[in-house]
């Protein structure tokens, strides 16, 4: 249930740059498990504090949500590094509506203020960034998500290479579900996990995987307990394009950690199948980790992986 009068809190911020309540109500899509902005009622919140996120369209989205939800006169911090849409808060704030006082520290631009009465242009900041039917994918999608509006060269190469696969399986770092159409289209396929960390992802994936062998789950493969929870017994398959930036920055422990997830998923003799950047240092985690693996291909500087356990 929306609770009024609460803090609210969207990703997490550098304790040291913003306060924040014990008892704040998260607000991250993605971080799972968090409450849906969009579902908090309009003037609830009596104070909001924002890490932005550095896509535009979502960052503007997010704020106008966090601005819509919280009181008038109630206050409110926004910040972001200077480089991944801080130093853009201010221009974007004003133009809601909000006079803030804008400073920086640690290279981050930090803008802190009270919401006005009225504020200006966020429907149609809402409108821009919310999901939408997007033709060239022939899915439902939002800013935000990986790729949202366009096949990336990665899953093309994957979807390329994949051969029709068989058994229990799993998508991990799903997005809006390209990569699961493909998977569901082998009539051997018993069951798809779709599992990623983005909870827009999730929500475009359901309403575009209709099939009955799919469960699709809002979770963090990166989490032993969450995989022990969703798959409980040990997989024949799992397919993967893994994510190797972290709020904007390359984080290539992500992938990493998406190798070593699978490799304690998978059956023995079970099969990995990932695509990745050429420029990422997989090669050695996945040999350490599998018995076999076999590059299949290398195009449009991506590599695609078969690995054997």
């Amino acid at each position: 249930m929306p609770e009024t009068g609460a803090f609210g809190l969207y990703g997490t911020p550098p304790s040291d740059l913003a306060d924040m309540s014990a008892g704040a109500i998260q607000f991250s899509p993605l971080i799972p498990g968090a409450r849906s902005l969009e579902d908090q009622p309009d003037g609830s919140l009596s104070e909001f504090v924002m890490l932005a996120p550095p896509g535009t369209v979502e960052r503007r989205y997010a704020m106008a949500q966090g601005l819509r939800a919280l009181a008038p006169g109630a206050p409110f911090t926004v910040l972001a590094p200077k480089d991944k849409g801080g130093a853009r808060l201010a221009k974007e704030l004003k133009a809601f509506g909000c006079a803030i006082e804008p400073y920086s520290k640690h290279h981050h631009k930090i803008c802190s203020g009270y919401r006005p009465e009225a504020l200006e242009g966020i429907a149609q900041a809402i409108e821009d960034g919310a999901p939408r039917f997007v033709e060239d994918l022939g899915l439902w999608s939002q800013p935000g998500i990986f790729s949202w509006n366009r096949t990336d060269p990665g899953s093309a190469a994957l979807i390329g290479q994949l051969p029709p696969l068989e058994g229990r399986g799993a998508d991990f770092g799903c997005g809006a579900g390209l990569l699961a159409k493909t998977i569901l289209g082998s009539p051997k396929v018993t069951q798809v996990i779709l599992l990623d960390i983005d909870r827009r992802a999730i929500e475009a994936a359901r309403r575009n995987i209709d099939d009955p062998r799919a469960r699709i789950e809002w979770a963090d493969v990166r989490q032993p307990g969450s995989l022990a929870t969703l798959c409980p017994t040990a997989l024949d398959f799992i397919v993967m394009n893994p994510p190797f930036h972290d709020g904007g920055a390359e984080d290539r422990a992500l992938g990493q950690a998406f190798i070593a997830a699978a490799a304690g998923t998978l059956r023995k003799g079970g099969s990995l199948w990932l695509t990745a950047n050429r420029h990422l240092p997989y090669e050695a985690v996945l040999r350490d980790t599998f018995s076999r693996v076999t590059l299949k291909v290398e195009e449009h500087g991506f590599k695609v992986y078969e690995a054997r356990k």
